[in-house]
């Protein structure tokens, strides 16, 4: 996820994609204060009713201080209750930075190489190619080179499924491959489950207890907290918010455990900041100890697979780039001239960035209760160019502009895409299609005939469930009833000999990337129906 991904997750998505490189340029003269951009709170407030964001928290470091650690906004709609620097945030894919850490750790231990095979330590570990099986290494697990394709597997995990963290993993074994192995980026979360479960399997504590004990404890970090599960707990919790239907409304959190390892950590202004200090002095904690070596950040630091490097559009010119290459947790690319350290985050009803300048000991953090990329991006970018004495840049119009062609675009799309020709008939009765139908990786999917029209229900996902719109022919649109999804998908029975044999699937526009619904060879069980 997320990464997960505006006005809608979608949108976002579709900003960062064309946006993912960032920029080179001559070498500018770095600012020697190290307070924050001026007029910075008035900055914040517009960025935030420009992009409909309740609130945000705030990090900057510089030179191993905390800059500013502060909440703006409010935590929830309707409540004037502000933001601090405490409240906690989900903060999505960032995560998986500490995940890398945690590795780091056991191999500086000598518990575990980053180039063994994952099969070393997980002897029931398996992939679609037995060749990637044997060949698949503790560093693979976190760079998004496996050869599965964007967001594979992610069904498993979201929306939040019956599947154990175990049981996932074992499913990855009939996900068919993409690519060839090694030879092409795509993003993934599953696989930083598996890491997760190298943690367990290796120091004999749950990467719940190990990131929350051996990192979040020493870094100081104890106003946060490691599962989906408590964005749903507490008083001091950011409420998820996101536009549904051009509406900014709350919306449920992920509260499901299951891949932890991938984005589970809720955390707030004044604690991150200290997890980016602890990054840019080299595993040195604010306090002076040591989480990791410098050896280790070396190694967390140094890009691995090549990402694309995209050309952005005229008022983003100051983004162009280099290079851009996925590092163990992190993103390195190149802004300015300076070499950046970046990821984001995306869950439903928040969104995040974290960016480092190793070279200019800097750092910036936001965290949103929205899911507006452009949002923090518009504060990162802004924050970054202070320090670095840059020209001044309009991020704010300049994002503002992207966003509302985004949902134009998205819009326009959505309704060519969905348009229905009221007058054809299905090929078929209803209940002709009502079965169970199963995927080899995912399970069931079970399509009844219920009151004359057709319903989906995803067996291990109770939040999967809907009718089914009919298009034309043999094509029909999942609608899910639970709206704040925001990811109907468009399903095609598939006849042979005059009956279902198998359903495929593909999102509808804009939808996150993690509901890989194409992925799904959902074929017809003919032993069990489902039509009553």
């Amino acid at each position: 996820m997320i990464s997960h991904f505006n006005s809608r997750r979608a949108v976002t998505a579709m900003l960062l994609s064309a946006l993912a490189s960032l920029a080179t340029a001559p070498a500018l003269k770095a600012q020697q204060s190290a307070a924050p951009p001026p007029d910075f709170d008035a900055y914040v407030s517009k960025v935030l009713a420009t992009f409909q964001v309740p609130g945000v928290a705030v990090a900057i470091v510089k030179d191993g201080k905390v800059v500013l650690a502060k909440g703006f906004g409010i935590k929830r709609l309707g409540d004037p209750a502000p933001v601090d620097a405490f409240t906690r945030f989900g903060i999505a894919s960032n995560t998986k930075a500490f995940t890398a850490t945690a590795l780091a750790m056991l191999v500086e231990r000598g518990k575990v190489e980053w180039d063994a095979p994952v099969t070393r330590y997980l002897p029931t570990f398996a992939m679609y190619d037995p060749f990637v099986t044997r060949e698949l290494t503790v560093r693979d697990l976190l760079v998004h080179r496996s050869g599965l394709g964007l967001g594979a597997g992610d069904l498993l995990w979201w929306p939040a499924s019956t599947y154990t963290r175990k049981e996932i993993m074992q499913r990855l074994r009939f996900i068919k491959p993409a690519t060839s192995f090694r030879s092409a980026y795509a993003y993934d979360n599953v696989l930083y489950l598996v890491a997760g479960e190298i943690i367990e399997k290796i120091s004999g504590k749950t990467w719940e207890e190990f990131v929350a004990s051996e990192i979040l404890a020493p870094v100081g970090m104890t106003h946060s907290t490691v599962r989906h599960a408590d964005a749903g707990r507490g008083d001091n919790v950011a409420t998820t918010h996101a536009e549904v239907d051009g509406k900014v409304i709350i919306v449920p959190p992920m509260i499901s455990d299951n891949t932890n390892p991938a984005g589970g950590i809720n955390s707030g202004a004044a604690d991150i900041a200290r997890w980016m200090i602890t990054q840019l002095d080299s595993g040195r904690t604010p306090d002076g100890t040591r989480l990791f070596s410098p050896r280790s950040a070396r190694e967390l630091w140094t890009g691995v697979t090549p990402m694309p490097i995209g050309v952005p559009p005229g008022d983003f010119a100051p983004l162009r780039s280099s290079f851009n290459l996925y590092a163990l947790g992190f993103g390195i690319r190149d802004y300015r001239g300076y070499k950046l350290l970046n990821h984001t985050g995306g869950l439903p009803g928040y969104v995040s960035e974290i960016m480092m300048m190793p070279d200019q000991r800097l750092g910036v953090a936001v965290f949103t209760n929205q899911e507006s990329s452009p949002a923090f991006r518009s504060i990162t970018l802004a924050v970054l160019d202070h320090y670095l004495g840059a020209q001044p840049h309009d991020w704010l119009a300049a994002y503002k502009k992207l966003n509302d062609q985004g949902v134009a675009s998205l819009a326009a799309e959505s309704t060519k895409e969905t348009a229905r020709d009221t007058t054809v008939r299905p090929t078929l009765p209803l209940a002709n299609y009502a079965a169970t139908y199963t995927d080899a990786w995912y399970g069931d999917v079970v399509v009844a005939s219920e009151g004359g029209r057709l319903t989906m229900r995803f067996s291990h996902t109770p939040e999967l469930v809907g009718t089914l719109e009919h298009q034309k022919a043999n094509a029909f649109i999942a609608r899910w009833k639970d709206r704040s999804l925001r990811a109907d998908a468009f399903v095609t029975f598939v006849i042979a000999n005059g009956a279902v044999t198998e359903i495929k699937m593909t999102p509808t526009p804009g939808t996150d990337f993690s509901f890989d619904f194409q992925d799904l060879v959902l074929r017809r069980s003919l032993s069990r129906r489902s039509d009553r």
